[in-house]
């Protein structure tokens, strides 16, 4: 997409449009007629920015994918094993509001196309800074950190996962500090202990 700023105030209405829209009705029941009107834009300025309502439901929730990655590498020095950080505890109480968004974009199990964003993002991160840290196993561990909070969180939303926003935050850190603990190079001393491998 262009970086243009008059692009970018375009894809903000709609961004702010269909937010609103789905605080009233389920992503299904949103056509495109109504979305750019409420936006204050022409049907062909849609189609110029988005190919269809989906590309502009992920768009509108990256937010969600950005605060996830940031809130797993939100800590400092040596992590609580036992207890999220509170980045992590603030990503999951923010998301209520706009849950149904979500669930009709991340489908159980961590797919859908906001689950694909998620997973990449995670990976990346936690890739990049396991591979800095010199921690082992970086690729095998970057996809199962990926894969666990796309996937409980999703779970989660779907209901397949019971726990409060705060209780669900703690049993997905403590998941994903598992993960660093498993002595990955085949002994039992030389490993990360944080829930990333060194932030990640």
């Amino acid at each position: 997409m262009t970086s243009d700023p008059r692009a970018e105030r375009t894809r903000a209405k709609l961004r702010r449009a269909l937010l609103d829209e789905c605080a009233h009705r389920p992503l299904t029941e949103v056509g495109v007629a109504g979305l750019v009107r409420a936006a204050g834009v022409g049907r062909a300025t849609f189609y110029l920015h988005y190919a269809d309502l989906e590309a502009l439901a992920v768009d509108a929730c990256a937010d969600v994918v950005r605060d996830a990655v940031d809130a797993l590498h939100a800590w400092r020095g040596r992590p609580d094993p036992r207890s999220a950080p509170d980045a992590l505890l603030a990503f999951f109480a923010d998301l209520p509001p706009h849950a149904p968004l979500y669930r009709a974009l991340l489908s159980p199990g961590g797919g859908g196309p906001l689950g694909r964003v998620l997973h990449q993002d995670l990976r990346a991160r936690s890739l990049a800074e396991r591979e800095l840290a010199g921690a082992p196993e970086s690729p095998l561990v970057a996809s199962a950190v990926a894969a666990t909070f796309a996937g409980v969180l999703a779970d989660w939303l779907h209901g397949l996962v019971e726990g409060t926003p705060e209780e669900i935050a703690h049993k997905v850190w403590r998941l994903l500090v598992a993960l660093h603990a498993v002595p990955w190079n085949g002994s039992t001393g030389r490993h990360s202990s944080g829930a990333s491998g060194g932030g990640g």
